[in-house]
């Protein structure tokens, strides 16, 4: 863009160079001696190679506006089109794995707020995570949530003062999602009936 503005502001400079060594005369102004015809001749003569010059070097930074305009175009065609795949890719990343229950139960609790933790427990230092509303959310959860660019932490805090947890716009995106629902295990649950039941006739 920057090429385009400064090609065609020189193309605009070569024109009004152009203008100015035209040597047109207007109307005789009186009390002013008019030059005869072999000075106005001579001063024509003078003037064309300047202002052929100067419309050829205006002729020539349009081309290189008009080029540079070809390609800022195809640029901007690219980058729209670059991020049209990575909106696409975003958001499939964030609806082609459905949240379990215990995950949409815990992004949803994290709207209202929560905090990362670690504890000393025995000596070993364990981490945990604390909402707001009082859901418990395991760490296995949250880290599920986390890798999927679903919540972030304030990494700039200390984990014994406690990170604040921010639900991301992708996080937002996950929650207008139906809720999982597991499916009864009718299937499983009536295959043992029906063997016991084979059983108990033989």
């Amino acid at each position: 863009m920057a090429s385009v503005v400064s090609a065609s502001s020189l193309a605009g400079n070569d024109i009004a160079n152009a203008l100015f060594a035209n040597p047109y005369e207007g109307a005789e102004f009186s009390g002013y001696v008019a030059d005869d015809e072999a000075v106005r001749t001579a001063r024509h003569a003078e003037a064309i190679p300047r202002m052929t010059g100067h419309l050829d070097d205006a002729a020539h930074q349009l081309d290189l506006s008009a080029t540079g305009c070809h390609y800022l175009a195809h640029g901007i065609t690219e980058d729209l089109a670059s991020m049209q795949d990575h909106t696409a890719a975003s958001a499939q990343q964030t609806t082609g794995l459905a949240l379990t229950a215990a995950q949409y139960d815990a992004l949803k609790s994290l709207l209202g707020g929560g905090r990362l933790y670690e504890s000393s427990q025995r000596g070993l230092g364990v981490t945990r995570v604390a909402t707001d509303d009082g859901t418990r959310v395991s760490i296995a959860t949250y880290q599920a949530l986390s890798k999927r660019g679903l919540v972030t932490a304030d990494t700039s805090t200390s984990l014994y003062h406690g990170q604040k947890i921010t639900v991301t716009e992708d996080g937002h995106r996950a929650l207008t999602q139906p809720r999982h629902r597991a499916a009864l295990p009718t299937a499983a649950a009536t295959a043992p009936k029906a063997a016991v039941a084979q059983g108990a006739r033989r």
